[in-house]
Protein backbone atom coordinates (compact mmCIF):
# COMPACT_ATOMS: atom_id res chain seq x y z
CA UNK A 1 0.00 0.00 0.00
CA UNK A 2 2.87 2.36 0.66
CA UNK A 3 4.50 1.86 -2.48
CA UNK A 4 0.88 2.41 -4.10
CA UNK A 5 -0.15 5.91 -2.63
CA UNK A 6 3.39 7.43 -2.78
CA UNK A 7 2.64 6.80 -6.82
CA UNK A 8 -0.56 8.16 -6.71
CA UNK A 9 0.58 11.15 -4.46
CA UNK A 10 3.72 11.66 -6.99
CA UNK A 11 1.91 11.32 -10.02
CA UNK A 12 -1.10 13.99 -8.87
CA UNK A 13 1.90 16.49 -7.27
CA UNK A 14 2.90 16.88 -11.01
CA UNK A 15 -0.15 18.18 -12.30
CA UNK A 16 -2.21 20.93 -10.18
CA UNK A 17 -5.11 22.48 -11.63
CA UNK A 18 -6.70 25.44 -10.31
CA UNK A 19 -10.29 25.81 -9.11
CA UNK A 20 -13.10 24.25 -10.99
CA UNK A 21 -11.12 23.11 -14.21
CA UNK A 22 -9.22 20.25 -13.06
CA UNK A 23 -9.00 17.94 -16.80
CA UNK A 24 -5.12 16.46 -16.01
CA UNK A 25 -6.56 15.09 -12.56
CA UNK A 26 -9.95 14.41 -12.98
CA UNK A 27 -8.65 11.70 -15.51
CA UNK A 28 -6.05 10.38 -13.25
CA UNK A 29 -8.42 9.76 -10.33
CA UNK A 30 -11.04 8.11 -13.17
CA UNK A 31 -8.30 5.68 -14.42
CA UNK A 32 -7.23 4.57 -10.92
CA UNK A 33 -10.97 4.19 -10.15
CA UNK A 34 -11.89 1.72 -13.08
CA UNK A 35 -9.52 -0.73 -10.89
CA UNK A 36 -12.12 -1.36 -8.20
CA UNK A 37 -15.87 -2.35 -7.67
CA UNK A 38 -17.31 0.70 -7.30
CA UNK A 39 -19.69 2.94 -9.50
CA UNK A 40 -17.95 5.95 -10.90
CA UNK A 41 -20.00 8.80 -11.79
CA UNK A 42 -18.98 12.71 -12.25
CA UNK A 43 -22.26 14.88 -10.98
CA UNK A 44 -20.54 18.05 -11.98
CA UNK A 45 -17.48 19.15 -13.66
CA UNK A 46 -13.97 17.68 -12.27
CA UNK A 47 -15.98 16.11 -9.49
CA UNK A 48 -15.94 12.27 -9.00
CA UNK A 49 -18.36 10.03 -6.80
CA UNK A 50 -17.10 6.78 -6.36
CA UNK A 51 -19.79 4.61 -4.92
CA UNK A 52 -19.70 1.26 -3.38
CA UNK A 53 -23.34 -0.14 -3.19
CA UNK A 54 -24.31 -2.24 -0.74
CA UNK A 55 -27.95 -1.51 -1.21
CA UNK A 56 -28.12 -0.66 2.63
CA UNK A 57 -29.80 2.25 3.90
CA UNK A 58 -27.10 4.55 5.14
CA UNK A 59 -24.08 5.82 3.24
CA UNK A 60 -20.63 6.76 4.78
CA UNK A 61 -18.97 9.40 3.27
CA UNK A 62 -15.48 10.13 2.35
CA UNK A 63 -14.13 13.48 1.14
CA UNK A 64 -11.11 14.41 -0.57
CA UNK A 65 -10.23 18.12 -2.33
CA UNK A 66 -8.43 18.19 -5.55
CA UNK A 67 -7.00 21.70 -6.66
CA UNK A 68 -3.69 23.04 -6.06
CA UNK A 69 -2.68 26.84 -5.58
CA UNK A 70 -1.16 29.45 -7.88
CA UNK A 71 2.31 28.90 -6.64
CA UNK A 72 5.47 28.58 -8.32
CA UNK A 73 7.14 25.49 -6.90
CA UNK A 74 10.69 25.88 -4.84
CA UNK A 75 11.57 22.07 -4.18
CA UNK A 76 14.05 19.99 -5.86
CA UNK A 77 11.51 17.15 -5.84
CA UNK A 78 12.17 14.76 -8.95
CA UNK A 79 8.39 14.74 -9.41
CA UNK A 80 7.68 18.67 -9.10
CA UNK A 81 4.90 20.17 -10.51
CA UNK A 82 4.74 20.35 -14.36
CA UNK A 83 2.68 22.93 -14.90
CA UNK A 84 4.54 26.29 -14.18
CA UNK A 85 3.05 28.53 -11.95
CA UNK A 86 0.69 25.88 -9.77
CA UNK A 87 1.57 23.59 -7.07
CA UNK A 88 -0.09 20.87 -4.57
CA UNK A 89 1.49 23.33 -1.74
CA UNK A 90 -1.38 22.86 0.45
CA UNK A 91 -1.51 19.00 0.70
CA UNK A 92 -4.50 18.10 -1.71
CA UNK A 93 -2.09 16.07 -3.32
CA UNK A 94 -1.74 13.78 0.04
CA UNK A 95 -5.26 13.40 0.20
CA UNK A 96 -6.23 12.60 -2.87
CA UNK A 97 -3.77 9.84 -2.48
CA UNK A 98 -4.96 8.90 0.60
CA UNK A 99 -8.58 8.74 -0.68
CA UNK A 100 -7.46 6.47 -3.68
CA UNK A 101 -5.81 4.03 -1.57
CA UNK A 102 -8.49 4.42 0.85
CA UNK A 103 -10.61 2.97 -2.15
CA UNK A 104 -7.96 0.25 -2.86
CA UNK A 105 -8.87 -0.96 0.80
CA UNK A 106 -12.12 -0.68 0.67
CA UNK A 107 -12.26 -2.89 -2.75
CA UNK A 108 -11.51 -6.03 -0.40
CA UNK A 109 -13.97 -5.84 2.26
CA UNK A 110 -17.24 -2.98 1.38
CA UNK A 111 -19.64 -6.11 1.06
CA UNK A 112 -18.84 -7.18 4.69
CA UNK A 113 -20.13 -3.44 6.13
CA UNK A 114 -23.74 -2.78 6.85
CA UNK A 115 -23.29 0.01 4.61
CA UNK A 116 -22.49 1.62 1.68
CA UNK A 117 -19.54 4.10 1.06
CA UNK A 118 -19.14 7.20 -0.88
CA UNK A 119 -15.72 8.42 -1.85
CA UNK A 120 -16.16 12.29 -3.50
CA UNK A 121 -13.11 14.13 -5.03
CA UNK A 122 -14.06 17.30 -4.76
CA UNK A 123 -12.71 20.64 -6.65
CA UNK A 124 -12.34 24.22 -5.83
CA UNK A 125 -11.57 23.90 -2.01
CA UNK A 126 -9.44 26.88 -2.38
CA UNK A 127 -11.84 28.56 -4.13
CA UNK A 128 -14.70 29.59 -4.82
CA UNK A 129 -15.40 26.63 -2.94
CA UNK A 130 -17.02 23.21 -4.36
CA UNK A 131 -18.86 21.85 -1.86
CA UNK A 132 -21.48 24.51 -1.89
CA UNK A 133 -22.25 23.38 -5.29
CA UNK A 134 -22.14 19.42 -4.77
CA UNK A 135 -24.75 20.39 -1.91
CA UNK A 136 -26.85 23.12 -4.00
CA UNK A 137 -27.30 19.78 -6.12
CA UNK A 138 -28.62 18.00 -3.16
CA UNK A 139 -26.43 15.40 -4.13
CA UNK A 140 -25.60 13.79 -0.64
CA UNK A 141 -29.53 13.28 -0.52
CA UNK A 142 -29.45 11.37 -3.59
CA UNK A 143 -26.98 8.94 -1.70
CA UNK A 144 -28.49 8.82 1.64
CA UNK A 145 -25.22 9.88 3.29
CA UNK A 146 -25.72 9.70 7.17
CA UNK A 147 -22.55 11.22 8.39
CA UNK A 148 -19.30 12.50 6.20
CA UNK A 149 -15.60 12.97 6.84
CA UNK A 150 -12.31 14.65 5.89
CA UNK A 151 -9.04 15.02 6.73
CA UNK A 152 -6.28 17.73 6.31
CA UNK A 153 -2.50 17.45 6.32
CA UNK A 154 -1.04 19.51 9.61
CA UNK A 155 2.23 20.39 9.47
CA UNK A 156 2.32 20.71 13.14
CA UNK A 157 1.30 17.66 14.38
CA UNK A 158 3.31 14.83 14.87
CA UNK A 159 3.99 12.69 11.60
CA UNK A 160 1.05 10.08 11.71
CA UNK A 161 -1.50 11.65 14.50
CA UNK A 162 -4.68 12.02 13.78
CA UNK A 163 -6.52 14.67 15.40
CA UNK A 164 -9.76 16.50 16.07
CA UNK A 165 -12.29 18.32 18.63
CA UNK A 166 -16.01 18.11 19.47
CA UNK A 167 -17.83 21.33 17.89
CA UNK A 168 -15.32 24.47 16.92
CA UNK A 169 -13.08 23.31 14.40
CA UNK A 170 -12.01 25.72 11.66
CA UNK A 171 -13.15 29.07 11.63
CA UNK A 172 -15.77 31.19 9.56
CA UNK A 173 -13.66 33.69 7.82
CA UNK A 174 -14.54 36.50 5.71
CA UNK A 175 -12.36 39.33 4.13
CA UNK A 176 -13.38 43.30 5.32
CA UNK A 177 -12.33 46.30 3.28
CA UNK A 178 -12.63 49.49 4.94
CA UNK A 179 -12.30 52.90 2.60
CA UNK A 180 -12.42 56.14 4.06
CA UNK A 181 -13.27 59.39 2.08
CA UNK A 182 -12.08 62.64 3.66
CA UNK A 183 -10.57 65.32 2.13
CA UNK A 184 -6.72 66.47 1.31
CA UNK A 185 -5.58 69.94 2.67
CA UNK A 186 -1.77 71.18 3.61
CA UNK A 187 -1.12 70.25 6.72
CA UNK A 188 -0.28 73.77 7.98
CA UNK A 189 -4.06 74.41 7.23
CA UNK A 190 -5.33 70.88 8.35
CA UNK A 191 -8.56 71.96 10.09
CA UNK A 192 -9.50 72.92 6.22
CA UNK A 193 -9.29 69.00 5.42
CA UNK A 194 -10.94 66.22 6.74
CA UNK A 195 -8.06 63.60 7.81
CA UNK A 196 -8.80 60.14 6.49
CA UNK A 197 -5.72 58.91 8.06
CA UNK A 198 -6.98 59.90 11.82
CA UNK A 199 -10.67 58.69 11.09
CA UNK A 200 -8.86 55.28 10.09
CA UNK A 201 -7.00 55.61 13.34
CA UNK A 202 -9.86 55.73 15.13
CA UNK A 203 -12.14 53.61 13.31
CA UNK A 204 -9.42 50.86 13.44
CA UNK A 205 -8.83 50.91 17.89
CA UNK A 206 -12.48 51.24 18.24
CA UNK A 207 -12.94 48.00 16.36
CA UNK A 208 -10.44 46.52 18.38
CA UNK A 209 -11.91 47.52 21.81
CA UNK A 210 -15.33 46.30 20.52
CA UNK A 211 -13.71 42.68 19.21
CA UNK A 212 -12.20 42.27 23.14
CA UNK A 213 -15.89 42.90 25.12
CA UNK A 214 -16.83 39.42 23.18
CA UNK A 215 -16.19 36.86 26.22
CA UNK A 216 -13.25 34.83 25.71
CA UNK A 217 -15.87 31.49 25.35
CA UNK A 218 -16.48 32.39 21.90
CA UNK A 219 -13.39 31.91 19.85
CA UNK A 220 -13.28 34.61 17.33
CA UNK A 221 -10.77 36.88 15.44
CA UNK A 222 -10.64 40.06 14.11
CA UNK A 223 -7.73 41.57 12.99
CA UNK A 224 -6.26 43.90 9.97
CA UNK A 225 -3.01 43.49 8.28
CA UNK A 226 -2.56 46.40 5.96
CA UNK A 227 -3.28 50.04 6.44
CA UNK A 228 -2.70 52.50 3.63
CA UNK A 229 -2.76 56.34 3.29
CA UNK A 230 -2.10 59.36 2.33
CA UNK A 231 0.31 60.93 -0.43
CA UNK A 232 3.09 62.80 0.98
CA UNK A 233 4.11 63.95 4.56
CA UNK A 234 2.96 67.96 4.82
CA UNK A 235 -0.73 67.13 3.39
CA UNK A 236 -3.67 65.75 5.48
CA UNK A 237 -4.88 62.03 3.59
CA UNK A 238 -8.23 62.36 1.66
CA UNK A 239 -7.90 58.77 1.81
CA UNK A 240 -7.58 55.66 4.12
CA UNK A 241 -7.86 52.13 3.28
CA UNK A 242 -7.64 48.97 5.95
CA UNK A 243 -7.82 45.51 5.27
CA UNK A 244 -8.62 42.87 7.45
CA UNK A 245 -10.28 39.28 8.33
CA UNK A 246 -13.43 38.77 10.65
CA UNK A 247 -13.32 34.94 12.17
CA UNK A 248 -16.07 33.23 14.00
CA UNK A 249 -17.96 29.86 14.38
CA UNK A 250 -21.11 30.94 16.04
CA UNK A 251 -22.80 32.84 13.41
CA UNK A 252 -24.60 35.76 15.58
CA UNK A 253 -21.09 36.32 17.18
CA UNK A 254 -19.77 37.07 13.39
CA UNK A 255 -22.76 38.93 12.89
CA UNK A 256 -22.99 41.17 15.90
CA UNK A 257 -19.33 41.76 15.35
CA UNK A 258 -20.24 42.64 11.31
CA UNK A 259 -23.08 44.87 12.63
CA UNK A 260 -20.69 47.01 14.94
CA UNK A 261 -18.12 47.40 12.23
CA UNK A 262 -20.94 48.98 10.26
CA UNK A 263 -22.20 51.12 13.41
CA UNK A 264 -18.60 52.17 14.31
CA UNK A 265 -18.33 53.83 10.54
CA UNK A 266 -21.70 55.38 10.47
CA UNK A 267 -20.77 56.93 13.47
CA UNK A 268 -17.84 58.54 12.00
CA UNK A 269 -19.68 59.86 8.59
CA UNK A 270 -21.52 61.75 10.67
CA UNK A 271 -18.75 63.05 13.39
CA UNK A 272 -16.71 64.26 10.32
CA UNK A 273 -18.37 64.81 7.40
CA UNK A 274 -16.45 61.91 5.42
CA UNK A 275 -17.91 59.16 3.35
CA UNK A 276 -16.94 55.33 4.48
CA UNK A 277 -17.69 52.63 2.39
CA UNK A 278 -17.40 48.96 4.09
CA UNK A 279 -17.16 45.70 2.11
CA UNK A 280 -17.78 42.57 4.05
CA UNK A 281 -17.62 39.04 1.82
CA UNK A 282 -19.54 35.74 3.29
CA UNK A 283 -16.81 33.27 3.58
CA UNK A 284 -17.07 29.80 3.95
CA UNK A 285 -19.14 28.90 7.16
CA UNK A 286 -17.31 27.22 10.52
CA UNK A 287 -16.29 23.52 10.51
CA UNK A 288 -18.33 22.40 13.70
CA UNK A 289 -17.74 18.92 14.28
CA UNK A 290 -20.81 16.88 15.15
CA UNK A 291 -20.42 16.80 19.15
CA UNK A 292 -21.94 12.68 19.35
CA UNK A 293 -20.28 11.80 16.29
CA UNK A 294 -16.61 12.99 17.75
CA UNK A 295 -17.63 11.35 21.38
CA UNK A 296 -18.48 7.67 19.33
CA UNK A 297 -15.39 7.49 17.39
CA UNK A 298 -12.98 8.55 20.51
CA UNK A 299 -14.36 5.76 22.09
CA UNK A 300 -14.08 3.23 19.71
CA UNK A 301 -10.90 4.60 18.18
CA UNK A 302 -8.16 5.68 21.58
CA UNK A 303 -5.37 6.84 19.11
CA UNK A 304 -7.45 10.01 17.82
CA UNK A 305 -6.13 12.65 19.67
CA UNK A 306 -8.60 15.51 20.83
CA UNK A 307 -7.75 19.02 20.57
CA UNK A 308 -7.63 21.85 22.83
CA UNK A 309 -8.38 24.75 20.93
CA UNK A 310 -9.93 25.52 17.05
CA UNK A 311 -7.99 26.82 14.37
CA UNK A 312 -9.28 30.15 12.49
CA UNK A 313 -8.53 29.44 9.00
CA UNK A 314 -11.65 28.34 6.70
CA UNK A 315 -12.22 25.01 4.92
CA UNK A 316 -15.42 24.61 2.56
CA UNK A 317 -16.22 20.80 3.98
CA UNK A 318 -18.14 23.33 6.09
CA UNK A 319 -20.67 23.09 3.60
CA UNK A 320 -21.35 19.47 3.99
CA UNK A 321 -22.06 19.94 8.06
CA UNK A 322 -24.36 21.83 7.13
CA UNK A 323 -26.79 18.80 5.33
CA UNK A 324 -25.50 16.12 7.64
CA UNK A 325 -23.17 15.62 10.55
CA UNK A 326 -19.69 15.50 10.06
CA UNK A 327 -16.03 15.03 11.20
CA UNK A 328 -12.92 16.69 9.67
CA UNK A 329 -9.42 15.83 10.83
CA UNK A 330 -5.99 16.87 11.16
CA UNK A 331 -3.37 14.48 10.38
CA UNK A 332 0.36 15.04 11.10
CA UNK A 333 3.20 15.73 8.74
CA UNK A 334 5.86 17.05 10.86
CA UNK A 335 7.56 18.73 8.48
CA UNK A 336 9.22 22.40 8.73
CA UNK A 337 7.25 24.01 6.11
CA UNK A 338 3.77 25.63 6.47
CA UNK A 339 0.57 24.94 3.85
CA UNK A 340 0.93 26.81 1.04
CA UNK A 341 4.41 27.31 1.48
CA UNK A 342 6.45 26.56 -1.83
CA UNK A 343 8.81 24.40 -0.06
CA UNK A 344 5.90 22.62 1.07
CA UNK A 345 6.53 18.74 1.45
CA UNK A 346 5.31 15.52 3.40
CA UNK A 347 6.44 12.07 3.77
CA UNK A 348 3.59 9.91 2.17
CA UNK A 349 4.10 7.27 5.08
CA UNK A 350 1.58 9.19 7.16
CA UNK A 351 -0.92 8.54 4.31
CA UNK A 352 -1.04 5.21 5.63
CA UNK A 353 -2.88 6.34 9.23
CA UNK A 354 -5.30 8.13 7.40
CA UNK A 355 -6.37 5.35 5.19
CA UNK A 356 -6.61 3.03 8.75
CA UNK A 357 -8.64 5.67 10.50
CA UNK A 358 -10.92 5.30 7.61
CA UNK A 359 -11.00 1.70 7.67
CA UNK A 360 -11.85 1.88 11.72
CA UNK A 361 -14.29 4.49 11.06
CA UNK A 362 -16.29 2.33 8.46
CA UNK A 363 -16.56 -1.05 10.87
CA UNK A 364 -17.10 1.20 13.65
CA UNK A 365 -19.93 3.64 13.33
Amino acid sequence: MLETIKKYRKDLHQIPELELDLPETTNYILSVLEEFDCIVSVPLKSTIFAYFDNQKEHTLAFRSDMDALPVTEQTNLEFKSKNPGKMHACGHDGHMAMLLGFAKELNTYYKTLDKNILLIFQPGEESPGGAHLICEDNILKKYHVQYIFGTHLWPVLEKGVVATRKNEFMARASEINIDIYGKESHAAKYKEGIDALEIGAEILLEIYAMEKEIPNEYYRLLRFGRMESGTVRNVISGHTRLEGTLRAFQDYIFDSMKEEIFRICADKEKKYNCKVNISINTGYPAVMNDEKLVSDLISKIPEIRQLRNPEMIAEDFAYYQKEVPGVFFFLGTQTPYALHNAKFDFDEEVLLSGIELYKKITKCI
